[in-house]
């Protein structure tokens, strides 16, 4: 049941968009009060937020108000409407950008880094991941230190991922926290240590970042660093499989298939399988065969049809709670 150490999911990048992400949340010190927030995005990224009116969004975005701008921008990246694109997403980053919006600044970043909506520019990339790292935004950190661990227009240098993961943690980013503890759970840029790893992938998970719940679990259920804990490793399986986290789904359905910090349940197996198997991850695909040989014809039906209640309700939403408010 034990997974190679390094849990073979990588580096966290939470909703990872081409290595980098956008924004999960709102800057720190750049107040939303009473900015506007279009509906749509507001709901799909779980935030609470003044909602206005689309047009009044637009009117003052055409005004120069950099959040609303941003506002646009997101909806852009979610192709809400006919006349959202990636390019619309670049213009309207860029103007929230420049005039000093460090969200957008991150977002226009990300843009670059995958040429979506321009051509692929690292340079510029790295430059405004910088411009916004001066602003003291976290998830600028998070994204530089990626950049790095990457050798992604920059030379490859660990220790500088390092020294980027580690301000982006101690400004409470979760992804920053995870990304920290796998560095120190394998040595990279610096002195390996299980006990700082789990120390910071705890935070991360408790701040329900998926990735951090599903590497956690692993070490959980090896007994590495900790006493070996079955029901706790389910318990964090099963918090990152409820929030997609494919990896999380396939180990979910084997402690259920064998029985390992739960109750065997061959059909809840079968689900969470089933589940991970639908957006994209195969890796589960023989165990599943050997299931379904298990089950009745009704009950596979049954796990099938939970399964696809499991899937993203849209890759929009997915993108929303990545994008900057």
């Amino acid at each position: 049941m034990s997974k190679t150490k390094g849990h073979a999911f990588g580096i966290a990048a939470l909703l990872t968009l081409g290595g980098l992400a956008f924004i999960a949340g709102p800057a720190r010190a750049q107040s939303t009060e009473g900015q506007c927030s279009l509906a749509v995005v507001s709901k799909l990224a779980g935030k609470q937020q003044n909602v206005c009116d689309t047009k009044v969004v637009q009117e003052l975005a055409k005004k120069g108000h950099a959040f609303e701008q941003n506002q646009l921008g997101i909806a852009s990246m979610l192709a809400i409407g006919p006349d959202y694109t990636d390019k619309e997403a670049f213009k309207w980053f860029e103007k929230a950008a420049v005039k000093g919006y460090a969200p957008a600044q991150v977002n226009l970043a990300v843009m670059y880094a995958n040429g979506w909506g321009t051509p692929v520019n690292e340079g510029a990339a790295l430059n405004w991941l910088r411009v916004a790292a001066d602003q003291g935004l976290a998830r600028a950190f998070t994204n530089l230190g990626i950049l790095f661990l990457k050798g992604k227009g920059v030379l490859q240098d660990y220790n500088e991922a390092f020294r980027w993961f580690e301000k982006g943690a101690k400004a409470g980013d979760s992804d920053a926290q995870t990304n920290l503890a796998y560095m120190y759970e394998n040595g990279f840029g610096s002195t390996k240590s299980q006990t700082l790893a789990i120390g910071w992938y705890s935070k991360a998970a408790a701040a329900g970042n998926p990735l951090a719940q599903n590497n956690l679990a692993d070490i959980y259920l090896r007994g590495d660093g900790v006493p070996q804990n079955a029901n706790e490793a389910f318990r964090l399986f099963s918090r990152a499989a409820e929030q997609g986290h494919t990896g999380a789904r396939i180990m979910l359905g084997s402690l259920y298939a064998e029985g390992i910090g739960t109750n065997r349940d061959l059909q809840a197996a079968y689900t969470w399988l089933t589940a991970a198997s639908l957006s994209g991850d195969y890796r589960g695909r023989d165990r599943l065969s050997a299931l379904e040989s298990k089950l009745t014809s009704a009950q596979a039906a049954e796990a099938r049809e939970q399964a696809y209640r499991l899937r993203p309700e849209s890759g929009a939403q997915l993108t929303a709670r990545a994008l900057s408010q």
